[in-house]
């Protein structure tokens, strides 16, 4: 007896139920809120509108879907640093710009702070957890680099001290936008944020920063 194929071929033309990137950006943003360990299946399969084989499937289980996350995450961050620091704007106008952007991801409108998935989340699990461990170094070297490449041209172009460190400069950068973030997530108002920005700003760019709360420099006693 023939049996027909008409059933099976309409099944395997049938385009998928889930979009990839909308299920990983789902995906991200639990684990950004909940972290690693208190995110489960469950909650992913909520998140993702995906039931369990679904998920294994699309992205394997729950650790490798969490990696996903993070490179999708450091790529996004590095292009959003790099599309920031592109351009004519001066050095301190670029890395404000960088701020701000990073503001917007640790301190959404309409949720919760949240800070960086990648301090946030990855720092907890890289004690543990080689693989993870590796991802969290290659972001944080990454986002050192995009610093460092505009902080090279500002030495080039006389924006800085021709003895400053484009390398040092990048790290300090960095560990200023880590910082930011822990303390967003903290519960630090954004305009508290913001002027930590601009403080770290004018170190990094050879400037004393404002006295805090408008006060001015006690002077010396003749």
């Amino acid at each position: 007896m023939q049996y027909s194929t008409k059933k099976d071929s309409h099944r395997r033309g049938r385009p998928r139920a889930y979009d990839p990137e909308e299920a990983l950006a789902s995906a991200r943003d639990t684990f950004w809120r909940n972290g690693y360990t208190g995110t489960s299946l469950d909650d992913l399969s909520a998140a993702t509108g995906m039931n369990r084989p679904s998920l294994y499937g699309a992205f394997g289980d729950k650790h490798a879907l969490y990696l996903q996350t993070i490179d999708r995450y450091v790529q996004a961050g590095r292009a959003a640093m790099d599309h920031a620091l592109q351009g004519e704007l001066p050095l301190r106008e670029a890395l404000m710009r960088v701020f701000d952007g990073a503001l917007g991801w640790y301190l959404p409108a309409h949720d919760a702070a949240r800070g960086c998935l990648l301090i946030g989340t990855a720092a907890v699990e890289a004690v543990n957890d080689d693989e993870v461990r590796e991802r969290l170094a290659a972001g944080l070297r990454a986002f050192d680099k995009a610093f460092e490449k505009r902080l090279r041209a500002a030495l080039a172009q006389g924006e800085l001290p021709p003895h400053a460190s484009a390398p040092m400069l990048a790290r300090l950068a960095s560990a200023l936008l880590h910082s930011m973030a822990l303390r967003a997530r903290a519960g630090d108002s954004r305009s508290s944020l913001r002027a930590m920005a601009a403080a770290g700003i004018a170190l990094i760019c050879g400037d004393a920063p404002a006295h805090a709360e408008g006060r001015a420099p006690r002077r010396r006693e003749k």
